[in-house]
């Protein structure tokens, strides 16, 4: 990275760049904490209301609010807990458990998307590419993750091909070319209204037939109800399988963090209807409502694969459980 001083800067690390995107949510809950139990204060019912209302604020979820409140109660009555920098760690202790358990219970058929290793066990084998599929409601952020995801691929020195089924929107092929072009890589298209699953043939056959690492399909993002959306995803998916049997390898869903609990609601209407292997969250520095992760997790039973930290190429991390508690709390 390039100063205005001209001189070399250090890229960012994970948990700096978490560190930024959580900023809201950490005034909402770890500050929060701090200020509930400052000085000499006595633990009891009124504070660890304020405790409540500050987990629910951030948007971790009832059933979480309610366990970390049961196990803060529990050592309480043990002696165990006295002051704010422990409430803070029995917090962050609890969310990296949440978080943990939802990535081990993750789909793994085929693997999830977890980085570079997941790539080359598909194509090293000579099954063709690793077919990645994007899923999401229109303004998550869905164009321009797949944008990023492929710049962090082609990082890691595999190829990768773009393909644009998302036919019902001409701005959405346009988009997905724009990035297409930062990342110097192909997009394969068809004109506007196209058959989608159409699209996906030709660009997993174009895949396979140019040993392509990796694969990444942009889908429509609503169409007129939500049983054609679904039914549209479904067919695309059996499409992929013909020419490469076991595509798609992951169906990645993309969230606009700062809907909170209204994305939770569109994360179940995909998960019912298309086998979501992990979760992309974009806009966590927009919200104070970060804790939507962890709701996400637990209700779900989905890791969250990548975060979207910022607007530019590279702001796209690797999910990692720890890191994120510590981003809140450290």
């Amino acid at each position: 990275m390039i100063s205005l001083f001209g001189k070399n800067e250090p890229e960012p690390t994970l948990l700096e760049k978490l560190k930024a995107s959580v900023t809201k949510t950490k005034a909402v809950l770890s500050e929060t904490v701090d200020n509930i139990f400052q000085g000499e204060k006595k633990i009891d019912a009124s504070l660890l209301k304020q405790l409540e209302t500050a987990l629910l604020s951030a948007d971790l979820g009832v059933r979480t609010t309610k366990e970390i409140l049961e196990s803060v109660r529990e050592k309480l009555e043990r002696n165990a807990l006295s002051d704010a920098s422990q409430v803070k760690r029995e917090i962050k202790s609890h969310i990296t458990r949440i978080l943990n358990a939802s990535a081990a219970n993750a789909p793994s058929t085929a693997g999830p998307l977890a980085g570079p290793a997941s790539v080359a066990a598909v194509s090293a084998n000579g099954q063709g590419p690793r077919v990645i599929f994007v899923v999401g409601v229109n303004g998550a952020g869905k164009t321009t993750s797949i944008g990023k995801l492929a710049n962090r691929l082609r990082k890691d020195n595999f190829s990768v091909m773009l393909c644009a089924a998302d036919t019902f929107r001409a701005a959405a092929v346009e988009q997905l070319e724009i990035w297409a072009h930062r990342n110097g890589i192909e997009v394969i298209k068809q004109k506007s209204g196209a058959d989608p699953a159409a699209v996906v043939y030709d660009a997993v056959a174009a895949a396979k037939a140019r040993s392509t690492d990796a694969l990444i399909v942009d889908t429509a993002g609503r169409l007129h109800t939500k049983s054609n959306l679904m039914a549209e995803l479904e067919k695309m998916k059996r499409t992929a399988a013909k020419v490469i049997p076991g595509a798609p390898h992951d169906v990645l869903l993309v969230l606009d963090a700062t809907t909170g609990q209204n994305g939770l609601t569109q994360a179940r209407e995909f998960t019912s209807s298309v086998r979501v292997t992990g979760i992309i969250l974009t806009k966590l520095d927009g919200t104070a409502k970060g804790g939507i992760v962890v709701a996400i997790a637990r209700e779900l039973g989905l890791p969250i694969r990548f975060v979207g930290t910022g607007e530019q190429i590279n702001d796209l991390v690797p999910f990692d459980a720890e890191t994120y508690a510590n981003s809140l709390f450290n």
